[in-house]
């Protein structure tokens, strides 16, 4: 029998010339976007997205109505359940708690919780933070990715069979589904992560079992650090990383993917795999990886840091002369926000806090000039339907980075974070026993006659 790779090698010429053949004949021209009114992106050219569902579990406001009635932008807000999320983080920032708990219980079930409530809703995550027997050396620790969502995907749609009632489709087992992965998804992640190191990397081995008396912000901490040992400040802004990422409204990407496949029927672990596969996309999950990539070329390449230096930098990154030659600021723009998104705002405060104590005030320094300056840099160069501001990537990636958190776990933290959010979106779909989503293509192809086999 031929060897795989072997196989690949010797039809890697036909395959590059099929695959032109594939991708010319599926080349769209643009006019029809205009003809037939399509929103291509599901988006209108201002960016706003086409409504297509409903949601009680968060809201994002960019806009607001003047006194003429026009819709003007205003500066970003974000809502879970109804509660503003500068609200929810001045809250358990104040009293010197951990967030990501209690986000999760209210985007889950839509209230806040008591002290009981909160208390005994811990205890359930923390009691579900295990896998089954054997699970890490069968599954983890054979064909190690170096990739952490595939690791993550992998791993998902593998717990299918250890679960006894995969395909029930019922809320009660839904929930109980979803509050597993809740709290599998940080060991998946950083064990994951310890057998890539271990055998790609030849780094000793490293598997610490999760402390019950910890935070999932903690633990995760705990997992990843070979002397466990971290500072009460790095897990409380981890914490917070966990807390702004956890939702952002059915229309993202990713929690988009979630309601789309649900309506279909499927199960929990097919349904969250579809969804990882989406957060991996450097167009969602992965883009605060591209922004600390875009800094570290910055620095290298940078003589100073005075405003007219950063200035041809960015414009050398908008002409395509600079880093990956894309055309782009990573970390500025937002699908929806215009002239803030409040994530951003809310972690840069105490990005600034961490980098005073990890001595990366400098760093700290060049960030803000980026967000100041590339706006301006932008609106110069490009014709914009509404304002631009940085995301909440252009921090979260610089935050972790300052954590010690490796590259190669900033996504898996996105979709760790991000599971509270889909859970939610799950139920609630499954919840409305809605149609299947079905959006209308319009077909733009000639008709053709058939043409027999010995004609052609």
């Amino acid at each position: 029998m031929k060897d795989f790779n072997e196989i690949i090698r010797q039809y890697a010429v036909k395959i590059e010339a099929l695959s032109e053949m594939a991708r010319t004949s599926t080349i769209i021209d643009p006019i029809y976007y205009t003809k037939y009114d399509v929103k291509k992106g599901l988006r209108d050219i201002d960016g706003k997205g086409v409504l297509a569902g409903l949601t009680e579990i968060s809201d994002i406001q960019s806009s607001k109505v003047d006194e003429s009635g026009k819709s003007v932008p205003c500066e970003g807000q974000l809502f879970y359940r109804g509660y503003s999320i500068e609200d929810l983080v001045g809250g358990f920032m104040q009293d010197g708690r951990f967030g990501f708990e209690e986000t999760a219980y209210l985007l889950l079930f839509g209230k806040l919780p008591s002290g009981s409530e909160l208390c005994e809703f811990r205890t359930l995550l923390s009691d579900f933070m295990t896998l089954p027997e054997s699970f890490v050396r069968d599954i983890i620790m054979k064909a190690p990715s170096n990739d952490m969502m595939n690791v993550l995907a992998r791993s998902v749609l593998t717990l299918y069979s250890y679960d006894d009632r995969a395909d029930d489709i019922t809320i009660p087992n839904v929930m109980r589904q979803c509050l597993q992965l809740i709290a599998q998804f940080p060991l998946i992640s950083v064990y994951g992560y310890q057998v890539y190191c271990h055998y790609h990397n030849s780094g000793s081995l490293i598997i610490h079992n999760s402390n019950s008396s910890l935070s999932i912000a903690e633990n995760i901490l705990h997992l990843l650090r070979p002397d466990s040992n971290f500072s009460p400040l790095e897990a409380k802004l981890l914490d917070l990383c966990l807390v702004l990422h956890a939702e952002h409204g059915g229309g993202n990407n990713s929690s988009f993917t979630t309601h789309v496949v649900s309506s279909s029927g499927t199960d929990t672990y097919s349904t969250i795999a579809a969804s990882l596969g989406s957060l991996k996309g450097p167009r969602h999950g992965g883009a605060n990886i591209k922004v600390v990539k875009m800094f570290e070329d910055m620095r290298a390449n940078l003589k100073d840091t005075k405003d007219d230096t950063i200035r041809e930098y960015l414009n050398k990154l908008l002409d395509r002369e600079a880093f990956d030659r894309a055309g782009l600021i990573y970390g500025m723009g937002h699908a929806v926000y215009s002239i803030s998104d409040p994530r951003a705002n809310i972690l840069s405060r105490f990005a600034k806090k961490l980098a005073e104590e990890k001595g990366a005030d400098k760093e700290y320094a060049l960030y803000e000039k980026v967000e100041r300056l590339a706006p301006e840099v932008i609106g110069e160069r490009r014709r914009i339907y509404k304002g631009v501001s940085a995301n909440i990537d252009f921090y979260s990636g610089f935050v972790y980075s300052m954590l010690g958190l490796p590259v190669e776990l900033f996504t898996p933290l996105f979709a760790i974070s991000r599971m509270v959010g889909w859970s939610a979106h799950r139920i609630e779909e499954l919840s409305n026993n809605g149609k299947i989503i079905r959006p209308g293509y319009i077909s733009v192809a000639e008709e053709k006659e058939y043409v027999p086999l010995g004609k052609r």
